[in-house]
């Protein structure tokens, strides 16, 4: 079949041709942004998944539709080397741009920029020197006290303002949210807090790790009643099979059911997997339907496809002892896995002793803590990659 009509996408946050089970999410996400946009109070969304479940797919879709619904909207990548409010500084100067281009009167826009000169002026005392390209006067007292928690709720109070002036809406997408710093997000989880107490119509929608709930509660006690935090899983049966038919359908191709059936065995229905499946069954395949037996032949050509690529771009950032550390977890099956069998795995006595290995894997985004004392992977089926490629 011709490869240029390929359908599948596999890709970090490429958009696959059907966005099937995700209809409840972002009916969920419809209604924060209504609400919000009405002056009516709702939670903003924290989506929580592992590697790999489309979060980024789904961060990227409520962007498109917040900006239907009448949204200006900042869209970042959280990362452990670069500071938060570095990120957003940009993005805000535009959105100040694109404010002060609407109709209305008032001075709140010009006075958003002010105050993001002086937002900038704080921060410049820790990072040094960058230019945004701001030729105007900064507020003195407003964003540059250099405390981010205070600062970045009078920016955003300055935003929610300017929006209000304009009227219209702000939303802050931002993804790998748990690269923040523990400072970073309790500025964040504050400075939303203070968008409810003003009802001012600026949303927040993130997305991250399983571990997201978590820091958050840790951050600020009342996190829990400022976000809902779906959790996003892989799709079930149903909801994979038909990922896979409807786009091949419009093409005028079919997938037999057992073919089907046997891809969501493989994939277990993680999103990203099912594109990788679909791209390659695809180009593998000389005529419709696309069978079993064609799925049973193309499965070693995928599996070196995400050893070389998805899996191995991960594994490459270890060191050797991280390598051993989850290389022990593998050996146990399938996880989650108690901290005490990893060290006897290990031949450790004391799990304390590991303790610095597994804060490195935590930080580096490769395992998370879903209860106290077990560990498990953030990237479905890491286990069956580490038994490939590091043998005992």
């Amino acid at each position: 079949m011709d490869p240029i009509s390929n359908p599948f996408s596999p890709g970090a946050g490429s958009p696959p041709p059907e966005l099937a089970g995700r209809d409840a999410l972002l009916e969920q996400a419809h209604i924060l942004f209504g609400r919000v946009r009405r002056k009516k109070p709702e939670k903003s969304l924290l989506m929580m998944g592992l590697r790999g479940v489309g979060k980024t797919v789904l961060l990227n879709e409520m962007k498109r539709m917040a900006e239907q619904d009448g949204y200006r909207t900042i869209f970042v990548e959280a990362s452990e080397n670069k500071l938060l409010a570095v990120l957003l500084v940009p993005q805000l100067r535009t959105l100040f741009f694109e404010l002060d281009r609407m109709a209305g009167t008032g001075n709140k826009v010009r006075r958003g920029l002010a105050v993001l000169m002086s937002f900038i002026g704080a921060i410049k005392v820790s990072v040094g020197e960058f230019d945004v390209g701001l030729d105007i006067d900064s507020e003195r007292g407003a964003a540059d006290s250099g405390d981010l928690e205070v600062d970045l709720t009078n920016l955003f109070i300055a935003v929610g303002e300017a929006a209000v002036e304009r009227n219209c809406a702000v939303a802050i997408l931002i993804d790998e949210i748990q690269y923040l710093s523990s400072l970073e997000l309790n500025a964040l989880i504050m400075a939303m807090h203070k968008m409810q107490q003003l009802q001012l119509p600026l949303v927040l929608v993130g997305a991250g790790l399983p571990i997201l709930a978590g820091m958050a509660g840790d951050a600020k006690s009342y996190a829990e009643r400022l976000f809902n935090f779906p959790e996003i899983g892989p799709l079930e049966e149903e909801d994979a099979s038909l990922a896979l038919q409807d786009p091949v359908q419009k093409e005028g191709v079919e997938f037999e059911a057992a073919a089907l059936h046997e891809i969501y065995r493989l994939t277990k229905g993680y999103p990203y997997f099912l594109q990788e499946w679909g791209y390659q069954v695809w180009n593998q395949a000389e005529s419709s339907p696309i069978t079993l037996h064609l799925v049973q032949q193309t499965t070693e050509l995928v599996v070196h496809r995400l050893d070389k690529n998805f899996f191995k771009v991960r594994f490459d950032r270890l060191t050797d002892g991280e390598k051993r550390y989850l290389r022990a977890m593998a050996e146990l099956g399938q996880g989650p896995y108690r901290t005490a069998n990893i060290s006897g795995q290990l031949g450790v006595e004391r799990s304390a002793t590991l303790s610095p290995v597994r804060s490195k894997l935590i930080k580096k985004g490769m395992i998370y803590s879903p209860a106290h004392g077990l560990m498990a992977f953030t990237v479905p089926v890491f286990d069956e990659f580490m038994r490939r490629s590091m043998p005992l």
